[in-house]
């Protein structure tokens, strides 16, 4: 699957490709190795306020998949982010 814009990207949505272009992405390739959890609480930093964490969710499925895991929907992610945050 090539991926050219950020909409591209499975579970990312006009909203969801505007957070990510606020935290400076223009391109999928650019999210391969981040930190969702960093990416979210820059953009949290960034607008001034604590953001849904299902926001979370999709940013960790973003990451995910396009560090090559199968396409799964945000919120199968959730436990995960459960899990790390309680740590």
């Amino acid at each position: 699957m090539r991926l050219k814009n950020l909409g591209d990207i499975p579970n990312v949505g006009p909203v969801i490709a505007a957070k990510l272009g606020l935290l400076g992405y223009k391109s999928p390739s650019e999210l391969i190795g981040q930190d969702p959890y960093a990416m979210y609480d820059d953009l949290c930093k960034l607008t001034g306020k604590r953001h849904d964490l299902c926001l979370l969710d999709v940013f960790i499925s973003v990451v995910s998949f396009l560090n090559g895991e199968p396409q799964q929907s945000w919120w199968k992610f959730t436990a995960q982010r459960k899990a790390e945050l309680g740590k």
